[in-house]
């Protein structure tokens, strides 16, 4: 496979960009790609560096500009250049015009204003923080999502990723030999959900956690019999309490969090029937 160019051209951030391109390079097994990334690009000077660039590593470029005069220097650089040029959020906007019967408000870096929205977000990071590994459990009540596992069920990083899209987490490790709190049990507003997955696998992650800290490969911590009951623990746990349970052996931490989003919205429509 041939290695290729990716320009990516925004007059904000471009992390919108950034997902768009991952989400695209996702379908192609070992592409090789090399990314140019420009962010903040907002005057002519910076657009001519940029486009000097472009023009010494060919290929394509994905943009997101409102600026009329920028955007038009960008595309006619890329037709003369014969390179091919695309505007990322065009089609999205234009149909969300005609529905909404309202021209899109050309300002950069709209999405990333410090509206209400944000503010909220910073809190749930917050809070996510300060209650991760079963710590401060007195307020979790406070919580959106609350997460319970056995060790190295990926909670943590979990929770990280839920609260970057606004929802108060708290984790709690779910250990045989040290039960969690009462006020897991007890909690009312908090989504419970229970994260599992298969034994061997876990054993796996564990070893590497193990290797990765320079420490013995083979204690407890790995033993088939012993991860075998904490699992089983686990899962029993979540049952007798009816949380929801979801299996991460073959998942991302993007498609754990959108199960747990989808069950937080499930039992948020429930409760507004």
């Amino acid at each position: 496979m041939p290695k290729i160019h990716i320009h990516l051209l925004s007059d904000s951030t471009g992390e919108t960009l950034e997902m768009i391109a991952k989400a695209a390079l996702a379908q192609f097994d070992d592409a090789q790609v090399s990314r140019h990334f420009w962010p903040m690009v907002r005057s002519q000077q910076h657009m001519d560096r940029v486009l000097g660039e472009i023009a010494a590593h060919p290929g394509l470029v994905l943009f997101t500009l409102v600026n009329s005069e920028l955007r038009n220097r960008l595309e006619e650089r890329c037709r003369a250049l014969a390179l091919p040029s695309v505007a990322a959020l065009d089609t999205v906007t234009a149909v969300l015009e005609d529905l909404l019967g309202e021209q899109a408000k050309a300002r950069p870096g709209r999405q990333h204003l410090m509206d209400d929205a944000y503010f909220a977000r910073v809190d749930a990071i917050h809070y996510t923080i300060a209650h991760d590994d079963g710590v401060s459990f007195e307020d979790w009540e406070e919580a959106d999502i609350v997460l319970a596992g056995v060790s190295r069920t990926s909670k943590t990083p979990t929770s990280i990723y839920l609260a970057n899209r606004g929802y108060k987490v708290a984790n709690i490790p779910i250990v045989p030999e040290s039960p969690p709190p009462d006020a897991l049990y007890s909690l009312k507003r908090p989504l419970v959900v229970g994260l599992t997955t298969a034994p061997d696998r876990l054993i796996q992650v564990r070893r590497n956690r193990l290797l990765s800290l320079n420490q013995r490969p083979e204690t407890a911590y790995v033993d088939e019999d012993r991860v075998a009951k904490e699992v089983k623990y686990a899962r029993r746990m979540f049952a007798d309490n009816g949380w929801p349970v979801i299996d991460v052996t073959r998942r991302s931490i993007e498609e754990t969090a959108a199960a747990v989003i989808r069950l937080y919205d499930d039992q948020k429509g429930s409760e507004e029937a």
